[in-house]
């Protein structure tokens, strides 16, 4: 049987840093922004609120902001990562959270020609003709939604050697959605499920400085792979947790006890799995969020055995779950603040219902799955 065609990758990088928030005025609204930091920004109709931790209770700062329309689907998409900045809450579940948002496209153009409107019959001084020179998006024209979404995602924006044609199939992939017959997945495997948590008053939340994130492919840099940087990495994590990669694989287990082959082995696996994130990041080392929709995760570390059966289904429609995005390691030294906050992890990943159900007039945000892997070297410390 053929191998299933590999789902494209698409990498988050950091970009420029965001003045002040988009007001609107015929360019794309702030929630159709992709950014780090700074407030999540509501769709129309939803309101999003401020959740708290459901470990100590404190307000979850938010991480990220991805803008993810799938294709052939009538929806605005956008999904807000937040995170608790205790110390004591860095690598549990309960100290995370993602919340989906969607609209009908129809109901944003009422919502932004209504605006328009109001604007126009307004009497503006001339100082009011450029107030959005700073702000980034894209005019309200009659374009299609692939072209329309590959502007939002920042792809029109690479410097790359590839024609916009290769970008915008790029992003036609990235849309894809293909839906399949609703499961129910429950397991015995110990992973918190999504469970709604109260929220905090906005006011009381920090932010972290808002940054925009550009997209590219990674497919742009096959052939670059910096394999030095890689194998530095490596060795400075064999270094720090006392084994070496190349005796685990080749020593054998004669003589040992079932214990110390299955410590071992477990070592080597451990190994292994971190090597494997290592090299494939090794292409660009700056990336902060790498998305694949209905594609495959990088794990940092070994993840449970029976992972699979224990992402549960959508509380919302029952439909399973398929992996969407994650968080890379490079966004912790970006995650930056006047009162010193910061999150620690070594990558958080991101599951979603895969029908992105969204039922009739609702007003608040849908929570999905979240499974947080620390920094392997966190461990060491605790």
């Amino acid at each position: 049987m053929a191998a299933a065609a590999r789902r494209p990758v698409l990498l988050g990088l950091r970009d420029a840093p965001m003045a002040a928030p988009s007001r609107g005025g015929g360019r794309a609204p702030a929630w159709a922004t992709n950014k780090l930091g700074g407030s999540a920004d509501a769709v129309p109709s939803v309101r999003l609120g401020c959740p708290g931790c459901g470990v100590c209770g404190a307000a979850l700062l938010h991480l990220v902001q991805v803008y993810c329309p799938l294709e052939a689907s009538p929806y605005h998409r956008v999904a807000n990562v937040f995170a608790c900045a205790g110390k004591g809450c860095w690598g549990k579940p309960q100290s995370w959270k993602v919340l989906r948002s969607q609209c009908l496209q129809a109901e944003d153009k009422e919502a932004r020609d209504r605006s328009l409107k109001q604007k126009q019959e307004s009497n503006f001084a001339a100082s009011d003709w450029c107030e959005e020179a700073d702000d980034w998006g894209v005019c309200d024209e009659a374009e299609s939604p692939a072209y329309t979404s590959l502007q939002l995602l920042g792809l029109n924006e690479v410097m790359m050697s590839n024609s916009l044609s290769r970008e915008v199939e790029c992003a036609s992939q990235f849309q894809q959605l293909r839906l399949s017959e609703a499961k129910d997945v429950s397991g015995p495997l110990s992973i918190r499920a999504p469970v709604r948590e109260g929220t905090v008053a906005a006011s009381s939340a920090p932010v972290f400085q808002p940054y925009y994130i550009s997209v590219v492919d990674e497919e742009d840099y096959t052939g670059f792979i910096d394999t030095d940087h890689a194998d530095k990495l490596l060795k400075e994590y064999q270094q720090r947790e006392g084994v070496d990669l190349e005796q685990l694989m080749s020593e054998s287990f004669a003589g040992e006890s079932d214990n110390e082959k299955y410590e071992k082995s477990e070592v080597k696996s451990r190994d292994h799995t971190f090597h494997k994130f290592m090299k494939r990041i090794s292409v660009c080392h700056e990336q902060i969020l790498r998305y694949s929709w209905g594609g495959q995760p990088l794990f940092i570390t070994c993840p449970p055995a029976n992972i699979n059966k224990g992402i549960p289904a959508c509380s919302n429609c029952g439909s399973n779950r398929v992996f969407e995005f994650q968080l890379m390691p490079a966004l912790v030294s970006m995650l930056q603040s006047d009162t010193d906050l910061s999150v620690e992890f070594g990558t958080v990943i991101v599951y979603t219902c895969e029908r992105s159900c969204w039922p009739t007039n609702h007003q608040t945000p849908l929570e999905e799955f979240i499974f947080v892997q620390e920094d392997p070297d966190q461990k060491l410390f605790k």
